[in-house]
């Protein structure tokens, strides 16, 4: 009942990193806002969800896990409600503020409690299954979101979180049993560097793209603030005596540092993916929403089969041969998605989701089990904060940074194919009678739209050549992590509640 519970409150935040992007077009509408000004709906989750997440050791400390995980379910479903009956840009931002904050602490808190609640040999299952939440969550997103906004209304994109959040908020009132307090000072210092450092990373990120990135004075201000507090912040933590707000003795432990940026490179491939498929199957294959979240589901049954699988097999086989099989089946699936055409049929799509899919279950499973194996118990409520954050700080910097890459791939091939225009390309003839030079401007205005189409396309192809290389280039730091035998041998039993 603990894990059911736990589950359903990480459920509901993973969905909404992405159920609301596809009701967007339709809270515009609702609500009389701009392109600009819409997407603050998303950028003020985000960013408030980032600087309240490294608080939750924190807070966990002060006042115990239970009663942290109590008032974030409570006020997430809560402000859930207020964003469904918000009638303007500034309630419905202001909302998703507060619900960015609520929200932050529910998938740190529940993977703490599942390597807590099971015993050493179960900890691989209990990874498996707080995977699966985390990863199916953004997955069924924009299928929920596109379902939802089309046969009943925008609103019910966040309605739909009040039963389940009610039912988490029970099931953790009645069965979590409450974790002893070990109250400390709070580093000021440390935590307000860090919350700007990763606030203004986070505004950089979603801002860059709509500003035409250091072309405008508030991203360079943005990419300058972080880069100066995260200075701070890092000299500070360093050269501080006593308590601070990171543990340095997080860093001691070679599999959580590497867990960390394994973390951080699976954030970026699995995020970076699905922000750009969604716009690659709606704009240029013509697909409707909710026939795009159908296609883009396999990926979801492909990420579920990989973690029931790597949950019954963590504890015999070794973690760095089943996540080189994970990385190896999602460079083979980003391979697959180079050889996509305007032309493709669906089930390419839907088979390379679904290897992909299962390329992110076995690789996520293992590295959640691995990165906490030799972690101290007493460590782990402020080591969850840490891996949340640096995957979601992935996902962040991988859409932004792939988003930026196919605009310069797609004006770069635009330019390519353009100049290829003209009355001595004798290739033209072959086209339909319409794009012939002869029509004037008629002609030109249909040739242009078939080059934009086909930039596009050569734009996308090359941001996944690009990740598949990335995916590759990531197996050879499997290395890194310690032999499994060597991790079970040094690892300290999880505390079991009674």
């Amino acid at each position: 009942m603990i894990t059911v519970s736990v589950m359903l409150a990480t459920i509901i935040q993973a969905l909404d990193t992405t159920i609301a992007n596809v009701a967007l077009p339709h809270m515009q509408g609702s609500l009389q806002a701009s392109q600009d000004q819409i997407t603050w709906v998303l950028t003020s989750y985000i960013v408030a969800a980032a600087i309240m997440l490294p608080l939750t050791g924190w807070l966990c400390g002060q006042w115990g896990r239970r009663r942290v995980f109590i008032v974030s379910v409570l006020g997430f479903t809560a402000t859930s409600a207020l964003c469904g009956l918000a009638t303007s840009l500034v309630g419905i931002v202001g909302a998703r503020l507060l619900q960015g904050l609520f929200g932050a602490a529910l998938v740190p808190l529940s993977q703490a409690v599942l390597l807590d609640v099971n015993p050493r040999e179960k900890v691989g299952q209990a990874m498996a299954i707080w995977g699966a939440g985390i990863m199916v969550g953004p997955i069924l997103g924009p299928l929920l979101g596109g379902w939802l906004t089309d046969n009943l209304n925008w609103r019910w994109v966040f309605f739909i979180n009040l039963p389940v959040g009610l039912l988490a908020f029970w099931g953790i009132a009645r069965y979590l049993p409450e974790s002893r307090p070990q109250k400390e000072r709070l580093d000021i210092f440390g935590f307000v560097t860090l919350s700007l450092a990763i606030g203004m990373l986070q505004m950089f990120l979603d801002r860059g793209e709509q500003l035409d990135w250091f072309d405008s004075w508030e991203i360079r201000l943005e990419a300058a603030a972080a880069l100066v507090s995260f200075a701070f912040f890092v000299a500070h933590t360093a050269t501080v005596q006593g308590v601070s707000f990171f543990d340095r003795a997080l860093l001691k432990d070679r599999n959580f540092v590497t867990g960390l940026l394994f973390a951080f490179i699976v954030g970026m491939i699995l995020f970076a993916t699905m922000a750009l498929l969604p716009t690659f199957l709606q704009s240029l294959m013509g697909y409707p929403v909710v026939y795009t979240g159908l296609v883009t589901a396999p990926r979801g049954v492909g990420t579920m089969i990989a973690m029931i699988a790597v949950g019954r097999i963590v504890q015999t086989v070794d973690v760095r041969v089943i996540m080189a099989l994970g990385f190896s089946l999602t460079s083979f699936s980003l391979w697959q998605m180079t050889r996509l055409t305007l032309q493709v049929d669906s089930s390419l799509i839907v088979f390379s989701g679904f290897l992909q899919g299962l390329g992110i279950g076995f690789t996520f499973v293992p590295l959640s089990t691995a990165a906490f194996a030799t972690l101290a118990p007493a460590l782990r409520h402020k080591g969850t904060p840490v891996f949340s954050l640096l995957r979601n700080i992935g996902s962040s910097v991988g859409i932004s940074v792939v988003q930026a890459l196919l605009t310069r791939g797609t004006n770069a091939a635009h330019a390519n194919l353009a100049a290829l225009v003209g009355p001595d390309n004798r290739g033209l003839a072959l086209l339909p009678p319409q794009f012939s030079l002869d029509n004037g401007a008629a002609a030109l205005a249909l040739l242009n739209a078939e080059v934009d189409r086909q930039a596009a396309m050569i734009g996308y192809l090359g941001d996944f050549h690009i990740m598949m290389l990335i995916t590759l280039l990531s197996i050879p730091l499997l290395l890194l992590i310690r032999r499994p035998r060597a991790v079970v041998a040094s690892s300290e039993p999880a505390e079991v509640p009674h």
